[in-house]
């Protein structure tokens, strides 16, 4: 998921299998939504490049020219979906291609006139599930497409169809799947922030939480206290729903500034992280009805900040260690039981407003993709940050104060990086 300023990014995770597909199965692991096979945010395949090349030339498979966007890819059975936004005749697209070849099998494409800031296109990562592949644009248009053709099998405007008043940074948030459910941030009236819907039909199940603001944060499913929990993170509180009934299990109340709530939680057994922009981060404990606040950021505002106030990046959280971008660009590990700074640096991001590097674990290692379009592969402990090796992914093409850069989470998938800007997807293979 990835929201612009989007202050954003956010920049979500999930799998199926995918039916009447003509291109052949591929080898390895799909990223068939925000944040993975498993919506955690971890490349799960081995069999990776130790480096890179000693000249810095990744090895493209292929690339082909696509239209502005800040969503991210998804990989699923053999074929990439992307989402686009062509500014001459104002047209938001979905793209389907082929993953062997970048051939591309299918679009739809409709007029879609943004309202909402920083215009250069969806936000939402496209999620594939079975034969079809939900996406939500920007202004708020849900469709559920066949991945065969790319037919409109149904549909939603969040606007019109249930009063959603939209984030000034428009939707962001990817949907979920649990089973026969499509759970989704929608922010309409009469109890309708979130809304889940059944998969196949379209047709409303539950509906739950009043909000005058939407946020971008996808929704998660974690077990705590040995029963399963939809994690909604709103820009009032962090809520904990029933996801077959959309009851209210427990919540911490927590007012988000500009409504920057959008990097996703991360559990650590019965913990519970969260960080946002100005607000910074809360350790939550958390059990079957009932949730406290551990520890918090007592940093001022994004500036003055202790901790970790991350805008876009979804943080890395282990028994030790928080790994995470605070909002001037630096890469800062806490103490995972306290929430003290153990170490920072700006090797990765650079300094400055907004800059960001989104993180992904690797056998081991962590694969880093920064906003200027470095792939990064580094060991991150308590000890530090050690660079292992660097490459240039691809260019960056968007503008935000005085610099170019990509706000596009990739996707990890078939011993491959796929990555977006406003001009080309590519496929890089990171086999070894």
């Amino acid at each position: 998921m990835f929201i612009s300023l989007r202050w954003s990014s956010a920049s979500l995770l999930f799998v199926s299998a995918v039916c009447c597909l003509s291109a052949p199965r591929a080898a390895g692991d799909d990223w068939p939504q925000w944040g993975g096979p498993k919506r955690d945010c971890v490349w799960h395949e081995d069999g990776i490049v130790d480096t890179f090349p000693t000249d810095g030339l990744l090895p493209r498979v292929w690339s082909v020219p696509v239209a502005e966007g800040y969503s991210g890819p998804a990989v699923a059975e053999g074929r990439v979906f992307l989402s686009d936004r062509v500014v001459e005749g104002e047209f938001e697209r979905l793209l389907c291609f082929d993953a062997e070849t970048g051939k591309e099998i299918w679009k739809h494409q409709d007029f879609v006139r943004y309202t909402a800031s920083y215009p250069a296109g969806p936000r939402a990562t496209p999620v594939v599930d079975e034969n079809r592949v939900y996406f939500i644009g920007t202004e708020g248009d849900m469709r559920c497409l066949d991945v065969a053709d790319g037919s409109v099998l149904w549909q939603k405007n969040f606007r019109k169809d249930f009063g959603t008043e939209l984030p000034i940074w428009g939707m962001a948030a990817s949907p979920l799947v649990d089973g026969q459910k499509l759970i989704t941030l929608v922010g309409g009236t009469e109890n309708g922030l979130v809304i889940c819907f059944d998969k196949v039909t379209g047709k409303e199940i539950w509906r739950s939480l009043n909000d005058p603001v939407v946020g971008y944060c996808p929704p998660i499913i974690y077990e705590f206290g040995g029963r399963r929990q939809l994690i909604i993170w709103h820009p009032s509180a962090v809520s904990s729903l029933d996801p077959e009934t959309g009851k209210v299990l427990w919540e911490i109340p927590w007012t988000i500034r500009a409504g920057l709530c959008v990097p996703m939680p991360r559990k650590l057994d019965d913990r519970l992280f969260l960080t946002s922009f100005y607000e910074g981060p809360r350790m939550l404990q958390v059990g079957a009805e009932s949730a406290e606040v551990l520890w918090k950021g007592n940093g001022t505002d994004e500036q003055h900040t202790d901790k970790l106030h991350s805008i876009m990046p979804t943080p890395v959280v282990t028994a030790e260690n928080i790994f995470g971008v605070c909002s001037y660009g630096q890469l800062r590990c806490l103490n995972t039981e306290t929430g003290d700074r153990v170490w920072e640096s700006l090797e990765a991001t650079g300094s400055g407003r907004w800059w960001n590097a989104f993180i992904v674990p690797q056998g081991g290692r962590y694969f880093l993709h920064n906003e200027q379009g470095d792939l990064i592969i580094a060991d991150l402990s308590q000890a530090g940050y050690k660079e292992i090796s660097r490459a240039k992914l691809i260019e960056p093409t968007r503008p935000v104060m005085r610099r170019m850069t990509i706000w596009s989470h990739p996707a990890f998938a078939m011993k491959s990086v796929f990555a977006r800007n406003d001009k080309e997807l590519v496929r890089v293979n990171l086999a070894k």
